[in-house]
């Protein structure tokens, strides 16, 4: 083996070790984070594709790209694993079963599928009405909505 292997496969093997470690301190990578950390991305790639191609950003004044919305986008989506990660420890620590991460997730979940919708909307794609109607029944369980209408839905 050479060196750029070896150091390659050191890189590799510490990303993993890193990886495992985060995925323990958020409670696990059970299917609830998986759809969390994948809906987080959808989001944020339609987000840049909506500033980037169809120049409709809410973000910005003119709608366009920004890097400093980008990064802001990406800060807040490591706010709601920090939210998550913080609702974990909390279960840990009052020995519960994972309740409090789970509406954790599911509010968050609620939230990114709602702006999702509205990304999407935005690129003038036909939303169908049971995915909204999912996301909406999403947030009524986990408390997301506080008595409002989900933000895809507000007229």
């Amino acid at each position: 083996m050479t060196k750029g292997q070896a150091g390659y496969y050191s890189l590799l093997a510490g990303l993993a070790a890193a990886g495992a470690a985060a995925a323990e301190l958020l409670g696990g990578w059970d299917s609830l984070l998986q759809i969390l950390v994948t809906v987080m991305g959808a989001d944020f790639l339609l987000g840049t594709a909506l500033a980037l191609v169809w120049k409709r950003s809410p973000k910005t004044a003119d709608g366009r790209f920004e890097s400093r919305a980008g990064a802001k986008g990406l800060f807040r989506k490591c706010g709601v694993l920090l939210c998550v990660l913080v609702a974990a420890r909390l279960d840990v620590l009052f020995g519960g079963e994972g309740y409090v991460r789970t509406l954790v997730i599911l509010f968050f979940l609620a939230n990114e599928g709602f702006s999702v919708l509205e990304n999407l909307g935005a690129m003038g794609l036909p939303l169908p009405p049971a995915l909204k109607n999912a996301f909406a029944a999403l947030a009524e369980k986990s408390g997301a909505l506080g008595g409002e209408q989900p933000p895809a839905q507000k007229k």
